[in-house]
């Protein structure tokens, strides 16, 4: 990511000065690091995870995109899928990151996955608190319904 910054900056202030200016800022990365890492090949951990996101997001696309990760890894772990693209046993874990990485999710059968603060401000119902505010806002002081007025046997008393 900080390569990819430098290398849209580049052309206009040069690598040392960018890296200067990162280091500054808290982000420490010398010029050589940035060279070094723009010549080194691709490894084989990432070369690998390439092959198998392409073919992740494609099962995933062929079963109507509801399979999570713990059934991808299982259909994923069949010997005639394994052997077809040559990559073997996939951890499940990886097949976790790697449906992470796409943004690939599972459908569930029962509740949804959204904080419950969310579903309460999505819900067009209204909540026990605001229908008690409803009812006590248009209420007055001065009427006999309201919780300052409380009836005594000589008259009414107000408490406040």
């Amino acid at each position: 990511m900080i390569c990819q910054y430098i290398d849209s900056r580049k052309k206009e202030f040069g690598v040392e000065p960018i890296c200067k200016v990162l280091s500054g800022a808290g982000v420490k990365i010398a010029p050589s690091s940035y060279y070094a890492r723009r010549s080194r090949p691709p490894s084989a951990r990432s070369l690998r995870d390439e092959t198998l996101k392409a073919e992740i997001s494609k099962v995933h696309k062929d079963n109507y995109s509801v399979l999570g990760a713990r059934k991808m890894h299982a259909i994923r772990g069949r010997p005639e899928i394994a052997e077809r693209h040559g990559a073997g046993h996939v951890a499940r874990c990886t097949v976790e990151r790697l449906m992470g990485d796409l943004g690939l999710r599972g459908v569930r059968r029962a509740r949804s996955r959204e904080p419950r603060a969310a579903r309460r401000q999505s819900s067009a119902r209204p909540t026990w608190s605001s229908a008690i505010s409803r009812r006590l806002l248009p209420m007055s002081c001065g009427s006999p319904t309201s919780p300052m007025y409380a009836p005594s046997p000589g008259g009414s008393m107000w408490l406040s």
